[in-house]
């Protein structure tokens, strides 16, 4: 199964700078619940992005450039890594361009939906149909007075 999990803005606004946009820290427990336990893919930005290794995750990433760390797992091959996973769940985690090649892929979605928008983001969630997918609010919240809901999305 591919699960994607992203936190967008209103017009689908991803980051800006390498970053994110909005601090949510009831979001970033939501992430780690998320993501706790699992193979996370990211692309190199996204790897490099992080300010530490994500705890208790596999972390795979897709990028043709060379990583050191031995604890990450490298791939420049998307097929070879959903071939090397085919029997197990991943959970893409960013960025916008890992979104757009496992969107058509991806079972479930977990997306944060914040009631806010930056015109400054230079990075962005792919469109997609929302017609195709069941859509259950999960919670809805807030942080530093910015409102957000924690949203599943189901293939339907």
């Amino acid at each position: 199964m591919i699960v994607i999990v992203a936190a967008i803005g209103k017009n689908n606004e991803l980051g800006k700078n390498n970053d994110l946009i909005w601090h949510l820290p009831n979001d970033l427990k939501f992430f780690k619940e998320v993501t706790m336990g699992k193979n996370v893919v990211m692309g190199f930005n996204t790897y490099k992005s992080l300010p530490r290794k994500l705890v208790g995750r596999t972390m795979i990433v897709l990028t043709s450039r060379n990583i050191e760390d031995k604890e990450i797992i490298v791939y420049d091959d998307l097929n070879k890594l959903l071939k090397d996973y085919k029997n197990e769940d991943i959970y893409v985690i960013g960025g916008s361009s890992l979104y757009k090649i496992f969107i058509d892929k991806a079972d479930i979605m977990y997306l944060t939906e914040i009631d806010a928008s930056d015109s400054k983001a230079d990075v962005y969630f792919p469109k997609f149909n929302k017609d195709d997918w069941n859509r259950e609010v999960l919670k809805e919240n807030s942080d530093t007075n910015i409102k957000y809901r924690h949203v599943l999305y189901r293939r339907k």
